[in-house]
């Protein structure tokens, strides 16, 4: 027979992942190489964690990878409640209004989780460890890589972003790891144009 602390637990746990599922409903900007739908948080936050543990061997700085994953894989439930915001809009940077959206998410955890998962969104939101700026960088990096790899570059041509724009909000990619940036730029620079 469970204990009680067990089963008030995995009550917490599973009311969290339920919460967690609504992700699956909140569209991106950015659509998915090769078809023509947007892809849900959800899908970029398993790609974005995918790209980061291939990539993490390669980092210049020294990183937990283990930190790294699980930045990624919540860094986007806040959506759930403030919604995604494209990156090139000025409403993107709502701090307020996402902090109040992790506190409410994560508090369905337990005190412990809760603390540990609120503790990993506001690092990666201030980037200012080498975990957050990888993780950030590549959270910026995975979008580039969709629209660089679909017709006309979808969803920068569907919102007239400029190459001039693209390159400012991507430049963090940088802070992370420059070489891997000079390459992307350098795609940017030679291969989309804006009319």
């Amino acid at each position: 027979m469970p204990t009680k602390q067990i089963t008030e637990i995995f009550a917490q746990v599973t009311t969290f992942i339920i919460e967690a599922e609504k992700l699956k409903n909140i569209y991106r900007q950015s659509k998915i190489v090769g078809l023509d739908r947007q892809e849900n948080s959800a899908e970029h936050s398993w790609q974005v964690t995918l790209l980061a543990l291939t990539l993490a061997p390669y980092s210049i700085n020294t990183i937990d990878p283990f930190k790294v994953v699980k930045m990624l894989l919540i860094h986007d439930l806040v959506e759930i409640d403030a919604g995604d915001k494209m990156i090139y809009s000025k409403a993107h940077d709502d701090f307020d209004n996402e902090l109040k959206a992790a506190k409410r998410i994560f508090g369905l955890l337990p005190d412990t989780i809760r603390d540990e998962y609120l503790a990993l969104w506001t690092e990666f939101e201030l980037r200012q460890t080498n975990e957050s700026k990888f993780a950030y960088a590549l959270d910026r990096l995975m979008p580039v890589l969709q629209n660089l790899n679909n017709p006309a570059y979808q969803t920068w041509t569907h919102h007239n972003i400029s190459k001039e724009q693209v390159l400012l909000v991507n430049a963090a990619i940088a802070e992370a790891h420059p070489e891997i940036w000079e390459i992307v730029k350098g795609q940017i620079n030679t291969t989309f144009t804006t009319p």
